[in-house]
């Protein structure tokens, strides 16, 4: 893969999105160096477009990084794709990366879809800040954190900022188990095809209503009892 695939639109990394653009504009307008720029556009991300998984995982527009913000909302998949358009949008070379990890945040609605405490493409972004690939995981939004009680997963643009490993009650968060790696654009075909396999009732049971948050934030409360 050459730096150029990182750099130009893609169907689901749309970066040359007009809302796109003046989203990642706004976001780093009056802030110099790349730097500096890659974390704006990260906070912009995480916190703009709120996380939730409450979705139809066979609609492309779910993966696709402008439909994503004009929903204002999204998961892993559809956030990490936004993020990476927002920066090749102002010239940082983005891509889409992912992993499988054990634990996540999720409701007792969607444990009980997946049926497993392993989520497989779990998605996060590599930008290229100063001559380094560095990695980021935009998904989950600071009030879902703060219901979740998690602190926000904070980025410097200089090391690689993936998970929180515990939550506020020292209690385990996440753990990588494999590491896909990163792609020039979302491989949507590939990521529905292993949830039909692997999370049926998640696919074919249909989970688009419901507050993630208020579930989130009582399974918190029903652990820290």
């Amino acid at each position: 893969m050459s730096q150029t695939e990182f750099l130009t639109p893609g169907k689901f990394v749309d970066s040359d999105n007009p809302e796109i653009v003046s989203f990642a504009e706004k976001a780093v307008a009056g802030v110099r160096g790349e730097k500096a720029r890659a974390i704006a556009l990260y906070l912009a991300v995480r916190d703009a477009v709120s996380y939730n998984p409450y979705l139809d995982y066979s609609n492309p527009e779910k993966f696709r990084a402008s439909d994503v913000l004009k929903a204002g909302q999204g998961f892993c998949v559809g956030k990490s794709a936004l993020l990476a358009a927002c920066a090749r949008a102002v010239g940082i070379a983005a891509r889409p990366g992912y992993a499988d990890v054990r634990n996540h945040i999720a409701s007792k609605k969607l444990r009980d879809l997946v049926q497993t405490d392993i989520f497989h493409w779990h998605s996060y972004t590599e930008m290229l800040i100063e001559g380094k690939w560095v990695k980021s995981t935009p998904a989950f939004d600071s009030a879902l954190c703060a219901r979740a009680k998690l602190a926000p997963l904070e980025f410097d643009g200089e090391n690689d900022s993936l998970f929180q490993p515990f939550d506020s009650e020292g209690r385990k968060h996440m753990e990588y188990l494999q590491d896909r790696g990163p792609r020039a654009d979302v491989p949507f075909e590939q990521i529905v095809s292993d949830f039909k396999r692997l999370y049926p009732r998640l696919v074919t049971g249909g989970i688009e209503d419901g507050d993630f948050k208020a579930d989130v934030e009582a399974a918190a409360n029903a652990e820290k009892k």
